[in-house]
């Protein structure tokens, strides 16, 4: 576990409007009227408010999504994940994800970011999320390995949440549902592994290796404002 990945931080300012509204969401969702009355709850102004959150209720509900990124790191760094297996450590931490965030402002939370004006922002911050879960755990992929399993783990992640908003299983349910889809993972990951050694096969892992041997991941190891990948400058393509 790499205790030096830290989730981006919120400001001291933001955190207050984030504890004010949060009682709000489960019955007013990440709305103008859940803003309203967190800002008369603080006695703060709405120039004053927009001034840390100029979006408002989504602003605050990036940040919850942050501050439960944040948490998980926290959890995980507490545990001694030694013992556990590669896929067990990917799936504790999304357990971990879980721990602790509140059922009914996350089901308000999904409902927003699948808004078709914030759904891009709603993917990446699960696509954060998945970044946080790799770098935490030491990845150190540096091509096109790198796009690949951040896009399996968002997926993964982001129907394990959905799977989880109608579990009322105490999360039995979602504990299995996340070892069901770890467990597709590593068959398609055991796939392409046989895939390059069999003789069919190999010729065309081979040319699609070659096509993708210029994509890196960003510099920095940050999660990109856009997702999409670069060339290197020796593949003659575009950055």
């Amino acid at each position: 576990m790499d205790a030096t990945v830290t989730a981006p931080q919120i400001s001291e300012q933001k955190q207050r409007l984030l504890d004010a509204i949060l009682p709000h969401v489960p019955f007013d969702g990440w709305t103008d009227a859940a803003w309203a009355a967190a800002l008369a709850d603080l006695g703060v102004s709405e120039a004053e408010g927009r001034l840390i959150a100029p979006r408002g209720s989504v602003d605050l509900a990036v940040a919850y999504h942050q501050a439960g990124d944040a948490a998980m790191l926290d959890r995980a760094t507490a545990e001694d994940l030694s013992t556990l297996r590669y896929s067990e450590r990917v799936a504790r931490l999304i357990r971990l994800r879980l721990d602790g965030a509140d059922r009914e402002v996350v089901r308000r939370g999904t409902a927003l970011f699948a808004m078709p004006h914030h759904a891009a922002e709603g993917a990446a911050l699960i696509w954060g999320t998945a970044d946080l879960i790799w770098r935490a755990l030491g990845d150190t992929s540096d091509d096109l390995n790198w796009y690949s399993k951040r896009a399996i783990l968002s997926g993964v992640y982001g129907s394990t949440v959905l799977f989880w908003l109608g579990d009322d299983s105490g999360g039995v349910d979602t504990d299995a549902f996340i070892d069901r889809r770890i467990a597709d993972v590593m068959r398609f990951e055991k796939f392409k592994a046989d895939a390059r050694e069999n003789p069919l096969l190999k010729p065309f892992a081979a040319g699609l290796d070659r096509l993708f041997s210029g994509v890196r991941a960003p510099a920095g190891r940050a999660v990109p404002d856009d997702l999409p990948g670069h060339w290197s400058p020796s593949t003659g393509g575009e950055q």
